[in-house]
């Protein structure tokens, strides 16, 4: 069962009510000015599996258990769709032990590297501080596909530029975009 999006600003267009449309319209006021951010779970060839938006301020980590919730991948044949990844690689913004918790009791393993503040937090802490994360480098390096997709699709001039007065239609254009990427994939197959 899928948890109700949050209700923090921007989030709200993720939500089922499609009539609905929150007030900010997932835009949000950052450094560099009114933004939106597109939060994204891939697959290990850099497609989008699962494709959500929120105002550009908001911090990355709130989002990651929407994503996870809305992790879907039909399975080839018959029995239940994929929900659950073998492993997770993402950057310091999701280390935290709220999402390396919901990790484990999912059965997922996580690379994700502990950020320096974390680390001095934990050496401070002494014994009490518990031992360092796991985190295996090499499965790391893997993740610059990731980045390497977002760089693709913040090019697409329908996303770059953020016309889209509704979040509905941004987010749909975003979809529109992983569709784009997929085909792609399956012609060159």
């Amino acid at each position: 069962m899928r948890r109700p999006c949050p209700g923090t600003q921007g989030a709200g267009s993720n939500h089922t009510n499609l009539r609905a449309e929150p007030t900010d319209h997932a835009i949000g006021r950052s450094r560099g000015g009114l933004s939106t951010k597109i939060h994204q779970l891939g697959d290990g060839a850099g497609l989008p599996l699962v494709v959500l938006i929120g105002p550009g301020q908001a911090n990355d980590s709130p989002m990651f258990p929407h994503l996870l919730d809305h992790l879907w991948v039909a399975r080839i044949g018959p029995g239940c769709p994929r929900t659950r990844p073998e492993r997770l690689r993402a950057d310091k913004a999701y280390s935290s032990r709220g999402n390396r918790a919901l990790l484990r009791t999912r059965g997922i393993v996580a690379v994700i590297p502990e950020p320096a503040d974390q680390i001095a937090h934990r050496k401070r802490r002494g014994v009490r501080g518990g031992r360092p994360p796991a985190f295996d480098r090499g499965d790391y390096r893997g993740r610059n596909v990731v980045e390497r997709g977002f760089c693709e699709t913040k090019q697409w001039r329908g996303l770059a530029t953020r016309y889209d007065k509704h979040a509905l239609l941004y987010r749909g254009a975003a979809v529109l975009r992983a569709i784009v990427l997929w085909l792609k994939r399956l012609d060159g197959i």
